[in-house]
């Protein structure tokens, strides 16, 4: 199996760049980030020893979700920042110290390529993938603020309904995360309520946000003052073709009445 420690760089000619982004307009306060959008593995390093199967699984990305974030970035008409690379090849949405940040395990099952990495071989991953990325979303938010504009910052997840190694009830259509500051959160889950009394909707459910290893909003958003919601979907609610937009067209209703009575709060 390939071995990225002695690597001056991870990719070969048929890697994809690790940052995707869509462009928006200039008068959206929206700002849309997909810590977990793809699934690639740079090609030495041999699928990380998983079958297919394996890097299918939310383990190894966040099923469903960039598809409802560009639907809701076009219908927002905001700026999409998203990571192609898989979170078991290095975790976008966690600090390089984590424990996790590159999994050994993770939902039991065990990642050959990941096994006894050395810190050469962790910096790699890091310089390569999780750098540009944050690089990305830092340079954008720093000219947004430079101009004066608004920012509502929004973190698109999904979770998976069954795990492996803890068989827990996870019964929640859609979760709303936070860490300190829920100023954002608790109007667009007011909206939620208001529009959709269907959802079973969770409260720091199946996650909350991990202040300590979380990356993206601890950093970006909390970090910066700026308000935000992180939003979890149910992967098996997103599995059909009518499903991204359908989930997008709900989250924009919400996101935008939020966005109004925020705005008037704040003055």
């Amino acid at each position: 199996m390939g071995s990225d420690a002695t690597l001056s760089t991870l990719f070969g000619p048929s890697d994809p760049p690790p940052v995707g982004e869509l462009a928006g307009a200039d008068d959206s306060p929206f700002f849309l980030v997909c810590d977990h959008a793809g699934n690639a593995v740079p090609a030495i390093l041999e699928g990380l020893g998983l079958p297919q199967a394996e890097r299918e699984r939310h383990i190894a990305i966040d099923r469903g979700a960039l598809a409802v974030a560009k639907n809701l970035a076009a219908r927002l008409q905001a700026p999409l920042v998203y990571q192609r690379y898989s979170r078991l090849v290095i975790d976008c949405n966690r600090k390089p110290e984590a424990g996790d940040s590159i999994p050994a395990v993770s939902d039991a099952t065990e990642v050959p390529a990941n096994q006894g990495l050395d810190p050469a071989a962790r910096q790699v991953r890091h310089d390569a993938i999780l750098k540009p990325y944050h690089d990305r979303i830092r340079a954008l938010l720093d000219a947004r603020a430079e101009a004066g504009r608004p920012t509502l910052f929004v973190s698109v997840h999904s979770f998976t309904p069954e795990l492996r190694a803890r068989p827990l009830e996870r019964p929640w259509d859609l979760g709303l995360c936070w860490g300190d500051d829920r100023r954002f959160n608790d109007l667009v889950l007011a909206a939620l309520e208001e529009q959709a009394t269907d959802l079973r909707l969770g409260r720091n459910e199946p996650y909350g946000v991990d202040m300590v290893n979380d990356y993206s909003i601890p950093v970006h958003a909390e970090g910066r003052g700026l308000p935000y919601v992180e939003f979890e979907m149910r992967q098996d609610h997103l599995e059909d073709a009518a499903a991204p937009e359908r989930w997008a067209e709900r989250l924009e209703r919400a996101l935008r009445l939020a966005a109004e009575r925020f705005f008037k709060q704040e003055g």
